[in-house]
Protein backbone atom coordinates (compact mmCIF):
# COMPACT_ATOMS: atom_id res chain seq x y z
CA UNK A 1 0.00 0.00 0.00
CA UNK A 2 1.11 4.13 -0.63
CA UNK A 3 -0.13 6.21 1.79
CA UNK A 4 0.29 9.60 0.22
CA UNK A 5 0.14 12.10 3.25
CA UNK A 6 -0.77 15.80 4.56
CA UNK A 7 -0.88 16.95 0.50
CA UNK A 8 -3.41 19.75 -0.33
CA UNK A 9 -5.94 17.89 -2.15
CA UNK A 10 -7.21 19.67 -4.59
CA UNK A 11 -10.75 17.63 -5.86
CA UNK A 12 -14.33 18.27 -7.13
CA UNK A 13 -14.31 22.08 -5.99
CA UNK A 14 -12.96 22.32 -3.08
CA UNK A 15 -8.65 22.13 -1.54
CA UNK A 16 -8.20 20.65 1.53
CA UNK A 17 -5.73 18.76 3.87
CA UNK A 18 -5.86 15.19 3.44
CA UNK A 19 -4.11 11.98 3.03
CA UNK A 20 -5.02 9.15 -0.13
CA UNK A 21 -4.13 5.43 0.58
CA UNK A 22 -3.45 3.51 -2.36
CA UNK A 23 -4.25 -0.77 -2.25
CA UNK A 24 -2.94 -2.20 -5.47
CA UNK A 25 -4.54 0.25 -8.44
CA UNK A 26 -7.40 1.66 -6.52
CA UNK A 27 -7.92 4.20 -4.01
CA UNK A 28 -9.01 2.75 -0.68
CA UNK A 29 -9.74 5.68 1.27
CA UNK A 30 -9.35 9.24 1.12
CA UNK A 31 -8.80 10.73 5.02
CA UNK A 32 -9.17 14.56 5.54
CA UNK A 33 -6.58 15.97 8.13
CA UNK A 34 -8.99 15.81 11.23
CA UNK A 35 -9.42 12.25 10.89
CA UNK A 36 -7.05 9.70 13.04
CA UNK A 37 -5.56 7.49 10.40
CA UNK A 38 -5.09 3.73 11.60
CA UNK A 39 -1.45 2.92 12.81
CA UNK A 40 -2.03 -0.56 10.83
CA UNK A 41 -2.14 2.07 7.86
CA UNK A 42 0.60 3.91 8.74
CA UNK A 43 2.92 1.43 9.85
CA UNK A 44 2.23 -1.49 6.32
CA UNK A 45 2.10 1.52 3.77
CA UNK A 46 5.16 3.37 1.72
CA UNK A 47 4.36 6.95 2.85
CA UNK A 48 4.99 9.89 0.40
CA UNK A 49 5.24 13.02 2.94
CA UNK A 50 3.54 15.16 0.42
CA UNK A 51 2.87 18.37 2.83
CA UNK A 52 3.37 21.87 0.75
CA UNK A 53 2.37 19.88 -2.02
CA UNK A 54 -0.69 19.63 -4.09
CA UNK A 55 -2.30 15.99 -4.87
CA UNK A 56 -5.05 16.09 -8.42
CA UNK A 57 -6.62 13.64 -10.24
CA UNK A 58 -4.50 12.86 -13.23
CA UNK A 59 -5.15 14.94 -16.05
CA UNK A 60 -7.65 13.11 -19.32
CA UNK A 61 -6.93 14.61 -22.61
CA UNK A 62 -9.74 13.61 -25.04
CA UNK A 63 -7.62 15.26 -28.13
CA UNK A 64 -4.39 14.22 -29.05
CA UNK A 65 -2.07 13.43 -32.08
CA UNK A 66 0.58 10.62 -31.89
CA UNK A 67 1.17 10.33 -35.23
CA UNK A 68 1.28 6.45 -34.79
CA UNK A 69 1.22 4.40 -37.51
CA UNK A 70 2.79 6.08 -40.24
CA UNK A 71 4.44 9.01 -39.03
CA UNK A 72 6.60 8.04 -36.63
CA UNK A 73 9.28 10.47 -37.29
CA UNK A 74 7.05 13.08 -35.32
CA UNK A 75 6.27 11.11 -32.58
CA UNK A 76 4.58 7.74 -31.38
CA UNK A 77 2.23 6.30 -28.74
CA UNK A 78 5.51 5.55 -26.78
CA UNK A 79 7.57 8.68 -27.02
CA UNK A 80 3.90 11.24 -26.90
CA UNK A 81 2.52 9.06 -23.81
CA UNK A 82 5.93 8.80 -22.09
CA UNK A 83 6.13 13.05 -22.36
CA UNK A 84 1.85 13.12 -20.94
CA UNK A 85 3.38 11.18 -18.06
CA UNK A 86 5.61 13.78 -17.27
CA UNK A 87 3.34 16.30 -17.50
CA UNK A 88 0.77 14.62 -15.09
CA UNK A 89 -1.54 13.19 -18.39
CA UNK A 90 -2.67 9.81 -17.00
CA UNK A 91 -5.42 9.24 -19.73
CA UNK A 92 -5.39 10.52 -23.02
CA UNK A 93 -8.01 9.97 -26.25
CA UNK A 94 -6.09 9.71 -29.59
CA UNK A 95 -7.13 11.17 -33.12
CA UNK A 96 -7.64 8.84 -36.18
CA UNK A 97 -5.59 11.27 -39.19
CA UNK A 98 -2.51 8.71 -39.33
CA UNK A 99 -0.93 7.14 -42.40
CA UNK A 100 -3.21 4.93 -42.93
CA UNK A 101 -6.17 7.13 -41.22
CA UNK A 102 -7.91 4.83 -39.06
CA UNK A 103 -11.16 4.63 -40.53
CA UNK A 104 -11.80 0.98 -40.40
CA UNK A 105 -12.15 -1.27 -37.47
CA UNK A 106 -9.29 -3.37 -38.66
CA UNK A 107 -7.09 -0.73 -38.65
CA UNK A 108 -8.45 1.16 -35.04
CA UNK A 109 -7.54 -2.47 -33.35
CA UNK A 110 -4.44 -2.21 -34.42
CA UNK A 111 -3.60 1.00 -32.75
CA UNK A 112 -5.15 -0.66 -29.07
CA UNK A 113 -2.47 -3.56 -29.86
CA UNK A 114 -0.01 -0.51 -29.92
CA UNK A 115 -0.77 1.02 -27.03
CA UNK A 116 -1.19 -1.80 -25.34
CA UNK A 117 2.78 -2.85 -25.82
CA UNK A 118 3.85 0.45 -25.65
CA UNK A 119 1.66 3.41 -24.11
CA UNK A 120 3.14 4.91 -21.14
CA UNK A 121 -0.84 6.27 -19.80
CA UNK A 122 -3.85 4.94 -20.17
CA UNK A 123 -5.83 5.13 -23.90
CA UNK A 124 -8.54 5.54 -25.86
CA UNK A 125 -8.75 5.91 -29.71
CA UNK A 126 -10.94 7.90 -32.42
CA UNK A 127 -12.60 5.91 -35.27
CA UNK A 128 -12.28 8.31 -38.42
CA UNK A 129 -15.01 9.29 -40.27
CA UNK A 130 -15.04 9.26 -44.58
CA UNK A 131 -18.08 10.06 -47.19
CA UNK A 132 -17.33 5.82 -47.45
CA UNK A 133 -17.36 4.63 -44.50
CA UNK A 134 -20.98 4.59 -42.50
CA UNK A 135 -21.07 1.03 -42.16
CA UNK A 136 -17.81 0.91 -39.65
CA UNK A 137 -18.90 4.36 -37.66
CA UNK A 138 -22.33 2.47 -37.08
CA UNK A 139 -19.82 -0.83 -35.64
CA UNK A 140 -18.06 1.05 -33.26
CA UNK A 141 -17.74 -0.37 -29.53
CA UNK A 142 -19.16 2.02 -26.98
CA UNK A 143 -17.06 0.81 -24.81
CA UNK A 144 -14.10 0.49 -25.63
CA UNK A 145 -13.60 3.48 -28.02
CA UNK A 146 -13.82 7.23 -27.33
CA UNK A 147 -15.77 8.02 -30.10
CA UNK A 148 -16.00 9.00 -34.07
CA UNK A 149 -13.89 11.77 -35.46
CA UNK A 150 -15.70 13.83 -38.15
CA UNK A 151 -13.21 16.45 -39.87
CA UNK A 152 -15.77 19.51 -40.92
CA UNK A 153 -13.47 21.24 -42.42
CA UNK A 154 -10.07 20.41 -44.31
CA UNK A 155 -7.67 17.73 -43.16
CA UNK A 156 -5.14 14.75 -43.87
CA UNK A 157 -6.05 11.84 -46.15
CA UNK A 158 -9.99 11.21 -47.32
CA UNK A 159 -10.81 12.33 -43.87
CA UNK A 160 -12.81 15.28 -45.19
CA UNK A 161 -16.72 14.17 -44.86
CA UNK A 162 -18.22 17.07 -47.42
CA UNK A 163 -20.74 15.30 -48.24
CA UNK A 164 -24.17 16.74 -47.56
CA UNK A 165 -26.23 12.94 -47.53
CA UNK A 166 -23.54 11.21 -45.56
CA UNK A 167 -22.80 14.26 -42.90
CA UNK A 168 -26.85 13.94 -42.08
CA UNK A 169 -26.84 10.28 -41.92
CA UNK A 170 -23.33 10.04 -39.46
CA UNK A 171 -25.10 12.25 -37.12
CA UNK A 172 -28.21 10.44 -37.61
CA UNK A 173 -27.57 7.15 -37.60
CA UNK A 174 -24.06 6.83 -35.49
CA UNK A 175 -24.96 5.72 -31.93
CA UNK A 176 -22.27 6.67 -30.12
CA UNK A 177 -20.14 10.56 -29.63
CA UNK A 178 -19.24 12.28 -32.64
CA UNK A 179 -16.59 14.67 -31.92
CA UNK A 180 -15.65 17.25 -34.64
CA UNK A 181 -13.23 19.50 -36.27
CA UNK A 182 -15.22 22.46 -37.47
CA UNK A 183 -13.90 24.98 -40.24
CA UNK A 184 -15.77 25.81 -42.95
CA UNK A 185 -13.96 24.17 -46.00
CA UNK A 186 -15.56 27.01 -48.83
CA UNK A 187 -14.63 29.97 -46.87
CA UNK A 188 -11.15 29.17 -45.93
CA UNK A 189 -10.40 28.26 -49.52
CA UNK A 190 -12.19 31.79 -50.75
CA UNK A 191 -9.58 33.54 -47.75
CA UNK A 192 -6.86 31.76 -49.37
CA UNK A 193 -7.72 32.52 -52.89
CA UNK A 194 -7.38 36.33 -51.72
CA UNK A 195 -4.33 36.59 -49.67
CA UNK A 196 -2.33 34.52 -52.52
CA UNK A 197 -2.97 37.32 -54.81
CA UNK A 198 -1.98 39.58 -52.49
CA UNK A 199 1.47 37.42 -51.90
CA UNK A 200 1.96 34.28 -53.77
CA UNK A 201 2.29 31.03 -52.27
CA UNK A 202 4.68 32.98 -49.52
CA UNK A 203 1.48 34.23 -47.27
CA UNK A 204 3.07 35.60 -44.07
CA UNK A 205 1.85 34.17 -40.81
CA UNK A 206 -0.11 36.56 -39.28
CA UNK A 207 -2.84 35.90 -41.83
CA UNK A 208 -3.59 32.46 -40.66
CA UNK A 209 -6.23 33.65 -38.63
CA UNK A 210 -7.75 35.73 -41.67
CA UNK A 211 -7.64 32.44 -44.03
CA UNK A 212 -8.79 30.18 -41.41
CA UNK A 213 -11.23 32.88 -40.16
CA UNK A 214 -14.01 33.37 -36.74
CA UNK A 215 -16.55 33.60 -40.05
CA UNK A 216 -15.81 29.85 -41.42
CA UNK A 217 -15.09 28.13 -37.82
CA UNK A 218 -18.51 29.58 -36.38
CA UNK A 219 -20.19 28.44 -39.80
CA UNK A 220 -18.72 24.79 -39.48
CA UNK A 221 -19.96 24.66 -35.49
CA UNK A 222 -23.12 26.25 -36.33
CA UNK A 223 -23.68 23.61 -38.74
CA UNK A 224 -22.67 21.03 -36.34
CA UNK A 225 -25.12 22.25 -34.03
CA UNK A 226 -27.78 22.39 -35.79
CA UNK A 227 -27.50 19.09 -36.95
CA UNK A 228 -26.80 17.92 -33.28
CA UNK A 229 -30.11 19.36 -32.37
CA UNK A 230 -32.19 18.05 -35.32
CA UNK A 231 -31.16 14.47 -34.87
CA UNK A 232 -30.73 14.50 -31.22
CA UNK A 233 -27.27 13.11 -31.45
CA UNK A 234 -24.34 13.41 -29.29
CA UNK A 235 -22.08 15.94 -30.12
CA UNK A 236 -18.54 16.92 -28.93
CA UNK A 237 -16.79 20.45 -30.68
CA UNK A 238 -13.17 20.18 -30.78
CA UNK A 239 -10.99 23.25 -30.06
CA UNK A 240 -13.32 25.81 -30.32
CA UNK A 241 -11.41 29.33 -30.87
CA UNK A 242 -14.02 32.02 -31.28
CA UNK A 243 -16.15 33.98 -29.13
CA UNK A 244 -18.18 34.05 -32.13
CA UNK A 245 -18.96 30.04 -31.49
CA UNK A 246 -19.54 29.97 -27.76
CA UNK A 247 -23.04 31.10 -28.35
CA UNK A 248 -23.46 28.05 -29.70
CA UNK A 249 -23.38 26.12 -26.67
CA UNK A 250 -26.11 26.15 -23.67
CA UNK A 251 -25.38 26.81 -19.46
CA UNK A 252 -26.84 23.23 -17.70
CA UNK A 253 -25.51 20.19 -15.74
CA UNK A 254 -22.54 18.28 -17.58
CA UNK A 255 -24.83 15.32 -17.39
CA UNK A 256 -27.92 16.84 -18.87
CA UNK A 257 -26.02 18.45 -21.84
CA UNK A 258 -26.03 16.37 -25.48
CA UNK A 259 -24.04 19.23 -27.12
CA UNK A 260 -20.48 19.48 -26.05
CA UNK A 261 -17.05 21.91 -26.34
CA UNK A 262 -13.63 21.68 -25.50
CA UNK A 263 -11.09 24.68 -25.37
CA UNK A 264 -7.35 24.05 -26.03
CA UNK A 265 -4.72 25.60 -23.75
CA UNK A 266 -2.72 27.04 -26.98
CA UNK A 267 -6.25 28.84 -27.54
CA UNK A 268 -6.32 29.83 -23.68
CA UNK A 269 -2.21 30.96 -24.03
CA UNK A 270 -1.46 32.46 -27.21
CA UNK A 271 -3.29 35.13 -29.20
CA UNK A 272 -2.46 36.86 -32.92
CA UNK A 273 -0.29 39.35 -31.38
CA UNK A 274 2.03 36.41 -30.71
CA UNK A 275 2.31 35.48 -34.67
CA UNK A 276 5.42 38.29 -34.50
CA UNK A 277 7.21 36.31 -31.98
CA UNK A 278 6.90 32.58 -31.84
CA UNK A 279 5.84 32.68 -36.07
CA UNK A 280 4.55 29.46 -37.38
CA UNK A 281 5.30 27.35 -33.49
CA UNK A 282 2.00 28.68 -32.80
CA UNK A 283 0.00 27.63 -35.98
CA UNK A 284 -2.38 25.37 -35.19
CA UNK A 285 -6.10 24.72 -37.19
CA UNK A 286 -8.07 26.35 -35.86
CA UNK A 287 -5.98 29.31 -35.49
CA UNK A 288 -5.07 31.30 -32.62
CA UNK A 289 -7.00 34.31 -32.59
CA UNK A 290 -7.48 37.65 -30.91
CA UNK A 291 -6.99 38.27 -27.12
CA UNK A 292 -10.88 38.85 -27.53
CA UNK A 293 -11.33 35.62 -28.62
CA UNK A 294 -8.75 34.43 -25.74
CA UNK A 295 -10.42 35.80 -23.32
CA UNK A 296 -13.98 35.14 -24.04
CA UNK A 297 -13.43 31.49 -24.51
CA UNK A 298 -11.95 31.95 -20.54
CA UNK A 299 -15.20 33.04 -19.82
CA UNK A 300 -16.99 30.43 -21.46
CA UNK A 301 -15.02 27.96 -19.63
CA UNK A 302 -16.10 29.89 -16.42
CA UNK A 303 -19.44 30.37 -17.04
CA UNK A 304 -20.00 26.30 -18.04
CA UNK A 305 -20.81 27.15 -21.46
CA UNK A 306 -17.94 25.50 -22.23
CA UNK A 307 -16.31 22.19 -20.85
CA UNK A 308 -13.37 20.80 -20.95
CA UNK A 309 -9.34 21.83 -21.80
CA UNK A 310 -7.47 19.50 -23.56
CA UNK A 311 -4.18 20.37 -26.37
CA UNK A 312 -4.78 18.90 -29.58
CA UNK A 313 -1.08 17.79 -29.29
CA UNK A 314 0.58 17.27 -32.79
CA UNK A 315 4.16 16.90 -33.18
CA UNK A 316 5.57 17.86 -36.26
CA UNK A 317 9.74 18.27 -37.17
CA UNK A 318 11.03 21.79 -36.84
CA UNK A 319 11.58 21.63 -40.83
CA UNK A 320 7.85 20.46 -41.07
CA UNK A 321 7.16 24.32 -39.50
CA UNK A 322 9.13 25.96 -42.01
CA UNK A 323 7.03 28.65 -44.16
CA UNK A 324 4.17 31.03 -43.82
CA UNK A 325 0.19 30.87 -43.58
CA UNK A 326 0.15 28.52 -46.54
CA UNK A 327 2.91 26.23 -46.22
CA UNK A 328 3.86 25.70 -42.87
CA UNK A 329 2.58 22.69 -40.59
CA UNK A 330 -0.14 23.18 -38.55
CA UNK A 331 -0.22 21.91 -35.12
CA UNK A 332 2.30 21.57 -32.37
CA UNK A 333 3.25 19.43 -28.98
CA UNK A 334 1.74 20.75 -25.58
CA UNK A 335 0.75 17.21 -24.19
CA UNK A 336 3.84 17.55 -21.61
CA UNK A 337 3.57 21.01 -20.21
CA UNK A 338 -0.51 21.50 -20.23
CA UNK A 339 -1.45 21.09 -16.48
CA UNK A 340 1.66 23.68 -15.68
CA UNK A 341 0.12 25.88 -18.39
CA UNK A 342 -3.23 25.80 -16.46
CA UNK A 343 -1.73 26.54 -13.02
CA UNK A 344 0.28 29.29 -14.40
CA UNK A 345 -3.05 30.85 -15.64
CA UNK A 346 -3.95 29.74 -12.50
CA UNK A 347 -1.57 31.89 -10.45
CA UNK A 348 -2.31 34.65 -12.63
CA UNK A 349 -6.14 35.06 -11.64
CA UNK A 350 -7.77 33.58 -14.95
CA UNK A 351 -8.68 30.47 -13.46
CA UNK A 352 -8.71 29.42 -9.98
CA UNK A 353 -6.87 25.78 -9.72
CA UNK A 354 -9.59 23.62 -8.82
CA UNK A 355 -11.89 25.03 -12.21
CA UNK A 356 -8.41 24.09 -13.38
CA UNK A 357 -8.79 20.24 -11.98
CA UNK A 358 -12.35 20.01 -13.07
CA UNK A 359 -11.90 21.25 -16.31
CA UNK A 360 -8.73 18.90 -17.24
CA UNK A 361 -9.64 16.01 -14.80
CA UNK A 362 -13.39 15.62 -13.98
CA UNK A 363 -15.29 16.85 -17.08
CA UNK A 364 -13.54 14.80 -19.25
CA UNK A 365 -14.01 11.73 -17.47
CA UNK A 366 -18.18 12.63 -16.76
CA UNK A 367 -18.09 13.73 -20.33
CA UNK A 368 -16.83 10.33 -22.07
CA UNK A 369 -18.62 8.69 -19.19
CA UNK A 370 -15.15 6.72 -17.98
CA UNK A 371 -15.54 4.33 -15.62
CA UNK A 372 -13.92 5.17 -12.33
CA UNK A 373 -11.17 7.75 -13.22
CA UNK A 374 -11.23 12.02 -13.17
CA UNK A 375 -11.69 12.06 -9.91
CA UNK A 376 -10.03 11.05 -5.99
CA UNK A 377 -12.49 8.46 -4.77
CA UNK A 378 -12.66 5.66 -2.41
CA UNK A 379 -12.71 3.12 -5.11
CA UNK A 380 -11.16 5.12 -8.58
CA UNK A 381 -8.31 4.02 -10.07
CA UNK A 382 -5.40 5.73 -8.44
CA UNK A 383 -3.90 7.93 -11.31
CA UNK A 384 -2.73 11.28 -9.84
CA UNK A 385 -0.82 13.89 -9.86
CA UNK A 386 1.24 15.52 -6.87
CA UNK A 387 2.57 19.36 -7.99
CA UNK A 388 4.50 21.62 -6.40
CA UNK A 389 3.75 24.77 -6.08
CA UNK A 390 6.60 26.68 -4.69
CA UNK A 391 8.90 25.03 -7.22
CA UNK A 392 9.97 26.87 -10.58
CA UNK A 393 10.39 24.74 -13.58
CA UNK A 394 11.95 26.08 -16.79
CA UNK A 395 11.27 24.56 -20.26
CA UNK A 396 14.02 23.54 -21.97
CA UNK A 397 15.45 21.36 -24.97
CA UNK A 398 16.91 19.17 -22.41
CA UNK A 399 13.95 18.22 -20.68
CA UNK A 400 11.72 18.20 -23.47
CA UNK A 401 10.37 14.68 -23.96
CA UNK A 402 8.76 15.06 -27.23
CA UNK A 403 10.22 12.96 -30.01
CA UNK A 404 9.78 16.01 -32.03
CA UNK A 405 12.39 17.77 -29.43
CA UNK A 406 11.02 21.04 -29.10
CA UNK A 407 8.35 23.44 -28.02
CA UNK A 408 6.84 26.63 -28.54
CA UNK A 409 7.22 27.35 -24.79
CA UNK A 410 10.76 27.25 -24.70
CA UNK A 411 12.24 29.23 -22.25
CA UNK A 412 9.15 29.49 -20.43
CA UNK A 413 9.49 29.66 -16.32
CA UNK A 414 6.48 27.51 -14.97
CA UNK A 415 5.58 28.18 -10.79
CA UNK A 416 5.03 24.66 -10.69
CA UNK A 417 7.24 21.54 -11.26
CA UNK A 418 4.88 18.19 -11.69
CA UNK A 419 6.53 16.20 -8.59
CA UNK A 420 5.32 12.85 -9.41
CA UNK A 421 2.26 11.10 -11.79
CA UNK A 422 0.47 7.54 -10.44
CA UNK A 423 -0.70 5.34 -12.60
CA UNK A 424 -2.95 2.94 -11.56
CA UNK A 425 -2.13 2.65 -8.27
CA UNK A 426 1.85 2.61 -9.31
CA UNK A 427 4.53 5.58 -9.41
CA UNK A 428 5.35 6.07 -13.39
CA UNK A 429 7.13 9.49 -12.68
CA UNK A 430 9.37 10.81 -10.52
CA UNK A 431 12.68 12.56 -9.94
CA UNK A 432 11.84 13.92 -13.69
CA UNK A 433 12.72 10.29 -14.67
CA UNK A 434 9.53 8.52 -16.18
CA UNK A 435 9.42 4.68 -14.84
CA UNK A 436 8.46 1.71 -17.75
CA UNK A 437 4.71 1.16 -16.88
CA UNK A 438 2.33 0.79 -18.68
CA UNK A 439 -1.05 2.34 -19.41
CA UNK A 440 -4.47 0.62 -19.62
CA UNK A 441 -7.38 0.49 -22.27
CA UNK A 442 -9.92 3.76 -20.87
CA UNK A 443 -13.30 1.82 -20.04
CA UNK A 444 -16.56 4.00 -20.83
CA UNK A 445 -19.78 3.58 -19.32
CA UNK A 446 -22.34 3.86 -21.91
Amino acid sequence: MILIHKATIINEGASFTGSVLIDNNLISEVFRADEIIPETILNSSTIIDARDLWLLPGVIDDQVHFREPGLTHKGDIASESRAAIAGGVTSFMEMPNTKPPTITLDLLEQKFEIASNTSFANYSFYLGATNENLDELKKVNHKEVAGVKVFMGSSTGNMLVDDKMVLQAIFAEVDTLIATHCEKEEIIRANAARYRAEFGDDVPIQYHPLIRSAEACYRSSAEAVELADKYQSRLHILHLSTEKEISLFDIKPLTEKKITGEVCVHHLWFSDEDYARYGTRIKWNPAVKTRQDRGALMQGLLKNKLDVIATDHAPHLLEEKQGGALKAASGGPLVQHSLQMMLELAKKGKITKEQVVNKMCHAPATLFQIEKRGYIRKGYYADLVLVNPNKPYTITKDNILYKCGWSPLEGEIMSTSIEKTILNGKIAFENGQVNNIRGEMLRFDR
